[in-house]
């Protein structure tokens, strides 16, 4: 048997052995179908490139290599100058299928300058390579690698890699030029007319690769870098995240022998980073006595991970520090600071808060920072950090007087969004410090555009403000966003931590006022036990210091929960002496508020003709006021004290500008409760498809509202 024929019969047992068809083995290495057929058969010579890539497909090394027939052909009559300088292949290369394509389409193109892009672990120089091991037979003199060490505190320059790749192609080194603009004359003259593939790995910036890149057209280029290289006007681009999830968990299956749901774990606690799944699996091997139960408990502690992902010649942190060695002194301190937001993302104000900076200067460090792949931007205005690179640039945050000043940014401009969401509602007066970013807002829309995008990062920092000033201030404002969304656990939360806040600085209205607003959060939950527990201490405190509309207030807020247990009686003295105190104050809001209070208890009472005109004159003062949030409560309270009277042409009408204003608001909890109503009205009236429809619709906005709390839940349940 011939060597070629030992080749392709080792090939086809490690193909078949490894279940997989010719097709699918061409995919994996990018050769033709036919080509690995006549290998297999003996009818075409293999070479060392296919060796490769296969050996790394099958996890073989060198079985394949050592196989390849030695060349026979005839004698060289010049020296040869068909380099291949490239490093090997990685083995257990996983994922990243679309970006090879897209690199080979790059490189198959006129121009065929390739920048592969990304953070520092990403994988780059491992698709770079094998992606240049796949085309390297596609041109006629080879290859030409070269490490530009951008990152290094010596990166190589143009001169000196002229020098090298002069030398790589034969050239005698008494003909390179001492110039470096003579060197580079030289270079373009070596490869006009040649066909190569150059491959420069690890470039620093634009300027140290633009020299590099040859005249000849024939020739291709492909870059890897941690920098975006955006002004290498020559070139496309191919940007490498992380690694999908399925791909990175199979990555840490394939080196840790790890099963499916350990092996997805590990690949989190990573980052879905292969530099850092690969040292986590050199970890795993250096250690006789761990298991993966072992690596997977060591990996968990946030505060311990970089330390663990670092097998003594690679580190995670060392590659982030030589990204962040790249940055000049203002980036490297705003990426500091951006650290110490507790947020899972921020925009460019909140980066002026941290380093009081003006906009201009913000926006532009933060670009230079997702340029170099030290931050993400997961959508147009917003940054974040990769989960590891926020470990490692926290490791060198500790300025407490940044925090302060995002702190009071993020309170100063939750109370301006919540004055636009909740209008002249009772607050405290709070004083910020001068040459705070602002953030303005046209109207209730853009308000709460704000708080959907902010709600997070403000959960974050009142958790992380502890027991100062500004947590229970953070609460008080978010209050009014998270009763129009019912986002109950962050409302909670909040309010706990505030209520501790407010207890350590010795402000008792704060503690009072925030337990009374838990305690709303606990009745638009349903829990009303948790909820009558707030308002008797909340009633208490105030008692105690002497606020007088705090005592209405919560002596309102109580009467709401003795409605909802059927107390309607004792609901309705109380919420009459909330109105009545709110009518003396001059306080048309809060009355108005409490007035419709007054209409749900009389419409349980069976007065719902009285409650409905009751309604009617609080809608007004809601209209007048632009509480738009209030005026569809108002509807909704209209349509139901008209169903319940048995005016179903006045009810539905109600109901449908409620559904109308709520969707226009954002409210999915009062659209669904006049979805809910729309529905109960048709099945009033016969009509029970009609009737599906609407509570189809109801539970799509808003699904399972609480039938002890929303009266239109609970007659919904008496059709069925």
């Amino acid at each position: 048997m011939t060597a070629r024929a030992t080749f392709g019969a080792e090939l086809r047992r490690l193909r078949t052995s490894a279940g997989l068809s010719l097709t699918e083995l061409a995919g994996r290495v990018h050769y033709s179908k036919g080509y690995l057929s006549k290998v297999e058969t003996g009818f075409a010579a293999p070479n060392s490139t296919l060796a490769a890539l296969c050996e790394a497909e099958f996890h073989t090394p060198g079985v394949l290599t050592s196989l390849i027939p030695a060349e026979t052909g005839k004698r060289r009559t010049r020296p040869d100058t068909r380099p291949s300088g490239l490093p090997p292949v990685t083995a257990d290369f996983t994922g990243r299928d679309e970006e090879s394509r897209a690199v080979r389409e790059i490189l198959e193109s006129d121009g065929g300058v390739c920048v592969i892009s990304g953070m520092g672990g990403a994988g780059k120089t491992a698709l770079a390579v094998r992606c240049a091991y796949r085309l390297e037979a596609s041109f006629a003199d080879g290859c030409l690698f070269l490490d530009l060490r951008g990152t290094s505190d010596e990166p190589v320059t143009p001169a000196d890699a002229h020098d090298r790749l002069l030398r790589i192609l034969e050239v005698p080194a008494e003909r390179i030029p001492a110039d470096p603009d003579d060197r580079a004359a030289l270079f373009r003259t070596c490869l006009r007319g040649r066909s190569f593939l150059l491959v420069l790995d690890n470039a620093g910036s634009t300027g140290q690769v633009r020299p590099l890149l040859p005249a000849e057209p024939k020739c291709r280029v492909v870059v890897t870098s941690r920098s975006r290289l955006p002004a290498l006007d020559e070139a496309r681009h191919v940007s490498l995240g992380v690694l999908p999830s399925d791909s990175a968990a199979a990555l840490v299956a394939a080196v840790t022998s790890a099963p499916p749901d350990a092996a997805r774990r590990i690949a989190d606690r990573c980052g879905r980073l292969p530099l850092a799944i690969r040292i986590a699996a050199a970890r795993l091997r250096a250690h006789p006595a761990w298991d993966v139960a072992e690596l997977e408990r060591r990996l968990a502690d946030e505060t311990r991970r970089l330390g663990e992902l670092d097998d003594g010649e690679r580190s995670l942190a060392a590659a982030f520090r030589l990204s962040v060695r790249q940055l000049g002194e203002p980036e490297a301190r705003l990426f500091s600071l951006l650290a110490l937001h507790p947020g899972p993302d921020f925009d460019v104000t909140a980066a002026q808060a941290l380093g009081s900076l003006d906009a201009l200067s913000a926006e532009r460090l933060l670009d230079r920072l997702h340029q170099a792949y030290l931050l993400t931007q997961p959508e147009l205005g917003r940054f974040g950090f990769h989960d590891l690179v926020r470990v490692f640039a926290a490791s060198g945050a500790a300025d407490n007087d940044a925090f302060g000043r995002l702190a009071d940014f993020s309170a100063a401009t939750a109370e301006r969004a919540d004055r636009a969401i909740s209008g002249p509602r009772y607050r405290p007066e709070v004083t910020y410090p001068p040459g705070l970013p602002e953030v303005e807002f046209p109207d209730q829309d853009a308000a709460i555009a704000w708080f959907r995008a902010e709600w997070p990062n403000l959960v974050a920092l009142c958790r992380r403000a502890g027991e100062s000033e500004r947590c229970w201030q953070l609460a008080f404002f978010l209050r009014g966003f998270f009763y129009l969304t019912k986002l109950w656990d962050p409302w909670i939360a909040t309010h706990r931590w505030a209520r501790a806040a407010a207890e350590a600085t010795g402000n008792r209205w704060a503690a009072a006022t925030t337990t009374a607003n838990l305690g709303i959060a606990y009745v638009d939950r349903g829990d009303l036990d948790a909820a009558s527990q707030c308002y008797r201490q909340a009633l208490r405190e105030y008692r105690e210091i002497g606020d007088r509309h705090g005592e209405a207030t919560a002596l309102a807020h109580a009467a709401w929960a003795e409605h909802y247990r059927g107390n309607h009686e004792q609901a309705l003295r109380d919420l009459r002496s909330a109105a009545d105190f709110y009518d003396l104050t001059g306080n048309r809001r809060s009355r108005a508020i409490t007035r419709r209070g007054v209409a749900l208890v009389l419409t349980a009472l069976g007065r719902p003709a009285e409650a409905a005109r009751l309604v009617e004159e609080t809608l007004e003062v809601f209209e007048d006021l632009e509480l738009e949030l209030d005026v569809v409560m108002g509807l909704n309270c209209l349509g139901w004290a008209k169903f319940r009277a048995g005016e179903y042409v006045d009810a539905s009408s109600a109901y449908r500008e409620a559904a109308a204003r709520a969707e226009a608001r954002g409210s999915t909890h009062e659209a669904a409760r006049a979805y809910l109503g729309l529905g109960n009205v048709a099945a009033a009236r016969g009509s029970a498809s009609d009737a599906a429809g609407q509570w189809e619709r109801a539970d799509a906005a808003h699904a399972e509202l609480d039938p002890v709390t929303v009266g239109e839940a609970a007659a919904r349940a008496e059709f069925h």
